[in-house]
C-alpha cells in the first residue's frame, strides 16, 4: 500500500470520527478505530491528534480548492455567481455532524495556531478568487470601476463564512444568502449596461 493510499485511509477515518464524536471528544484511538489500524500506526505518521488535525485542514483545502476553482461564465458576473454557489453548495457527501466538528476546530483557532494558520488559508484562497473575478470584471465593463475589489471580495467572505456558520449552528438554509448576494451583486456591482444585459 503506497504512503499515498495510506494518507487517503487515514483522512477519511478522521472524517468519520469527527462525525460520530466531535472534536472536543475525539482520540486518537477513535481515529485508529475507523482506520482499522492500531494507534502506534497512527502515531508513525502523526505525532499527535493536534498534528493529524493540522494534515487533515490541509486534506479539506485541497478538496475545497478542487471543488470551487475554475468555475466557468460568458462573463465575470456568471463567473462570480457560479463561484458563490460552488462555495455555499455542500458536498453530497458532508454531515451535519461534521460541520459542528469543523466549527469547534475553527473555535480554537485562537488558541491553536496550526489550527489558525491553515483555517487563514481557506478565507486567503476565497478572498483571492473572488478579488481576481471582481477585478476582470472591472477591466471588461461588467462591474462597477470605482468598485474596491480587494475590500468587496473582503465583504463576500465574511457572508459567505458568516452563512456556513449559521447553517451549522441554527440549521438555517443559505438559500437567502445566495438570493441577497445575487442581488447586492446586481444591484450594487454590475455597470448599468451590464445591469440591462444580466438583469
Amino acid at each position: 500500500m503506497s504512503d499515498g493510499d495510506t494518507g487517503e485511509e487515514i483522512m477519511a477515518a478522521t472524517y468519520r470520527a469527527l462525525c460520530a464524536n466531535g472534536y472536543a471528544d475525539l482520540t486518537m484511538q477513535d481515529i485508529a478505530d475507523e482506520s482499522g489500524k492500531s494507534k502506534a500506526a497512527l502515531h508513525y505518521h502523526y505525532d499527535s491528534k493536534h498534528d493529524l488535525l493540522c494534515a487533515f485542514l490541509e486534506y479539506l483545502y485541497d478538496g475545497f480548492v478542487e471543488r470551487t476553482s475554475g468555475v466557468a461564465g460568458e462573463n465575470a458576473y456568471e463567473r462570480l455567481v457560479a463561484f458563490v454557489d460552488a462555495v455555499l453548495d455542500r458536498p453530497d457527501d458532508d454531515s451535519e455532524q461534521f460541520g459542528t466538528a469543523i466549527l469547534e476546530i475553527r473555535a480554537q483557532a485562537p488558541y491553536e495556531p496550526g489550527f489558525r494558520e491553515r483555517l487563514t488559508e481557506f478565507d486567503e484562497y476565497l478572498a483571492g478568487e473572488l478579488e481576481a473575478i471582481l477585478e476582470a470584471g472591472v477591466e471588461d465593463g461588467t462591474f462597477d470601476p470605482e468598485m474596491d475589489a480587494e475590500d468587496t471580495a473582503r465583504f463576500l467572505v465574511t457572508v459567505l463564512t458568516g452563512a456556513a456558520t449559521e447553517r451549522v449552528t441554527s440549521g438555517r438554509s443559505v438559500e437567502c444568502t445566495r438570493r441577497m448576494l445575487t442581488e447586492y451583486v446586481e444591484t450594487h456591482l454590475l455597470t448599468d449596461r451590464t445591469r440591462e444585459v444580466e438583469t
